[in-house]
């Protein structure tokens, strides 16, 4: 594994903070009904993203995930105010703002979505991986999901094609002990989801969510084996998420007490603690990275406030792709 440096511990901070009060702001504007729509948080699960960024290949690798998918793409390279456009539903989003919240998209930087249908974006990346192959570039595909869609059919399709093929893809289920509100233990009768990789002869197993060390440990020896064409992984990601499955739930599935101590192995805390024992900065350099946070977060708010909503004619631009479709002339 890349070694974990000082640089390292202090780039996990300040871009897992960034992604916490991006997503932070985000409740916000969706209170002001500046927000439509669903609008999932990520909060609490920063280390998943931050320990896979820190095994992965940004030139050549991609990624794929479910509607929880504000702040990959920000992890991945994509300018943050284009994300926050998006949600604003402004022309300047990562798709002229008519993806909105669900649906972030950048194949520029390799991050292909946002996807709305549980569990639908598991075969995709195992069709991305597929291409990959195929082509041979090289790379190795992300492919994210819940643990509510670790029961649907799809995802057995796709292990056992994957593994037929040898596909370098690395699946992932960031398993935050609930589906929308309904728990692990409700849905099956086991609750190590991990061993679903066990029939398919995949190499698997349970990881620390809450840490990106450990993420980082298992995501590059999954990466490595992909790489190398010795086909897929399967790690469940044991985290958690402080806000509700969406912002309209009401969370009456789980008690205050149960998320105040997950809170306790923050894993923005964790990175911060290390860095004030090892002594990697000191209060005032820290205090300098929350305000660089905070500055950047108000002008993500600010582009996308003063952006232009999309034209009608949009509308049209994107779901007729004949040039010279006789009743509307295009504009893009």
């Amino acid at each position: 594994m890349k070694e974990v440096t000082k640089e390292v511990y202090l780039k996990w901070y300040e871009d897992m903070l960034l992604w916490r009060k991006f997503e932070d702001k985000l409740a916000a504007l969706y209170i002001q009904q500046k927000v439509r729509g669903f609008l999932h948080l990520y909060n609490g699960q920063e280390a998943v993203l931050a320990g896979a960024l820190h095994a992965m290949d940004l030139t050549k690798d991609k990624m794929i995930t479910a509607y929880r998918n504000h702040v990959q793409p920000i992890g991945m390279g994509v300018d943050p105010r284009a994300v926050m456009a998006e949600l604003l539903g402004k022309v300047t989003g990562t798709s002229k703002g008519m993806g909105g919240s669900m649906h972030i998209f950048s194949k520029e930087h390799r991050f292909y979505g946002g996807h709305g249908i549980v569990g639908g974006q598991i075969p995709v990346g195992a069709g991305l991986a597929f291409a990959d192959k195929y082509f041979e570039t090289g790379g190795v595909t992300m492919t994210y999901f819940g643990d509510g869609a670790a029961r649907q059919g799809s995802l057995h399709e796709a292990f056992n094609m994957a593994m037929l093929w040898k596909l370098p893809v690395v699946f992932i289920v960031e398993n935050n002990g609930y589906a929308m509100g309904t728990s692990v233990e409700r849905t099956a009768n086991h609750t190590d989801i991990w061993k679903l990789g066990l029939g398919y002869e995949m190499p698997c197993g349970p990881v620390d969510g809450m840490n990106p060390v450990k993420v980082a440990e298992a995501m590059t020896e999954a990466i490595e084996r992909a790489r190398r064409g010795d086909g897929p992984t399967f790690l469940e990601m044991k985290t958690y998420r402080y806000r509700g499955h969406s912002m309209s739930d009401a969370q009456l599935y789980r008690s205050k007490e149960e998320i105040e101590e997950y809170k306790k192995i923050d894993p923005i805390t964790q990175v911060l603690d290390v860095i004030k024992d090892k002594k990697y900065a000191t209060e005032k350099e820290i205090d300098a990275i929350d305000q660089r946070v905070k500055d950047l977060v108000d002008e993500c708010v600010k582009f996308a406030e003063e952006s232009p909503y999309p034209e009608i004619q949009q509308l049209y631009d994107v779901v007729y792709e004949q040039e010279d479709y006789p009743f509307l002339p295009h504009k893009l």
